[in-house]
């Protein structure tokens, strides 16, 4: 089979264990975007376990605790597409009033021209800064 989310990490690798990983989708427009995804192969949620699925939305949920921390978005978006990759994978994307879609979906035409006034200063949040903080929200016990 040929599938880019089984052959590449899809993104830069934020945070890993045996089941999922956290990457970090380059993007100048978006530098809170991620991807959490799942590490073997499968298309959709239901063909996880029960216990899988709670284990990947902690994944998607930390992430998400994780950008309103160091991003301070108006809004997160969390999306699983699949359409073109047919691998479960979860978008979590930190958006701002003044990024270029806003308030649509960053896959819409752009509403505005240019890079988001504060687009720098959250791509100062530098990698090593997001794969610390979650990793330590997901090393946590459960609730």
């Amino acid at each position: 089979m040929d599938c880019e989310l089984c052959e590449r990490d899809g993104g830069r690798l934020l945070w890993r264990d045996n089941f999922c990983r956290i990457v970090r989708v380059p993007s100048e427009d978006y530098p809170g975007y991620c991807r959490v995804v799942l590490n073997r192969h499968a298309r959709e949620m239901t063909d996880l376990d029960a216990g899988e699925r709670e284990r990947l939305m902690r994944a998607v949920f930390a992430c998400e605790t994780v950008m309103r921390e160091l991003f301070e978005p108006e809004k997160i978006n969390l999306a699983s597409l699949g359409n073109q990759v047919p691998h479960l994978h979860w978008h979590v994307i930190a958006r701002h009033t003044d990024d270029r879609h806003f308030p649509d979906p960053i896959w819409a035409a752009a509403r505005r021209n240019g890079r988001a006034l504060g687009a720098e200063q959250r791509a100062a949040v530098s990698d090593a800064r997001l794969g610390a903080a979650l990793g330590a929200l997901l090393a946590r016990p459960r609730n």
